[in-house]
């Protein structure tokens, strides 16, 4: 049921529903403004917070910040990423609803006079360059797992907690980004028969898989890669320690 044929309450005029809607984009709107302030807040902060050859994701790689650029060398990277969750398909959905109520949920007016109207005129047409954000977060995806193999191998093994963190980020965001919808379409397009290509097939069904519970990925890797940072920012800081649970070789 959509917004135009919802039944709607006498008094609230949105919804005869009795369950609890609101709960699920009221807890969208709490935890992307937790994590856009956290975000917000490191790209300011200026700050790479290396241990050795560790790097935070949110500055990584390290790039010079030129003299004209007025702020961090963060924002020379989180561009690519942010630009990747905030047209995905999912998290299109979550935050009309979350910010815009339009609809708030199944069943549920669209708050205000007017809602969700396509994505034909700016900004929203810009949502269609996410298929190129893809190949963006691939490449910066690749350049977190480098990181990960740095932090294990650079000086023989080395298996620390916070390389072990770094892998679980760079596994969950593996799953978010090649779960992606754009990746399946380029992985199962351009073909009339997989049978003619059962290589490819193979590969469709498991990128499906992965976008089957690809809001389970996006919410995971969005708080993975947070946590990932912050627990670097921490420990380079000083406050959060970082066992070695595997030494040099």
């Amino acid at each position: 049921m959509n917004e135009t044929t919802a039944a709607t309450h006498p008094h609230t005029g949105m919804t005869t529903r009795n369950d609890s809607w609101w709960l699920a984009p009221g807890l969208v709107a709490v935890g992307f403004g937790i994590f856009v302030i956290y975000a917000t807040f490191r790209a300011f902060e200026n700050n790479f917070y290396e241990i050795g050859p560790i790097i935070s994701p949110f500055y990584s790689p390290k790039l010079p910040t030129p003299s004209w650029f007025p702020f961090s060398a963060a924002f020379l990277i989180l561009w690519m990423p942010a630009g990747f969750r905030a047209t995905c398909y999912y998290y299109r959905k979550a935050y009309y609803r979350a910010y815009f109520m339009s609809p708030p949920a199944c069943g549920v007016k669209v708050w205000g006079s007017q809602g969700y109207c396509g994505e034909r005129s700016f900004p929203f047409v810009l949502q269609n360059l996410h298929r190129y954000f893809f190949y963006l977060a691939v490449l910066v995806l690749g350049i977190l797992w480098y990181d990960v193999f740095i932090a294990m191998f650079s000086e023989g093994l080395n298996i620390s907690v916070v390389s072990l963190i770094m892998l679980a980020n760079c596994i969950l965001l593996s799953g978010y980004t090649f779960g992606c919808h754009a990746n399946r379409h380029i992985v199962g397009g351009g073909m009339n028969k997989f049978s003619d290509a059962p290589g490819k097939f193979k590969l469709w069904e498991f990128v499906t898989h992965l976008n089957e519970h690809h809001m389970g990925w996006a919410w995971c890797s969005l708080f993975s890669v947070g946590f990932t940072d912050f627990y670097i920012r921490q420990v380079a800081a000083g406050v959060f320690s970082n066992p070695t649970l595997i030494p040099f070789h």
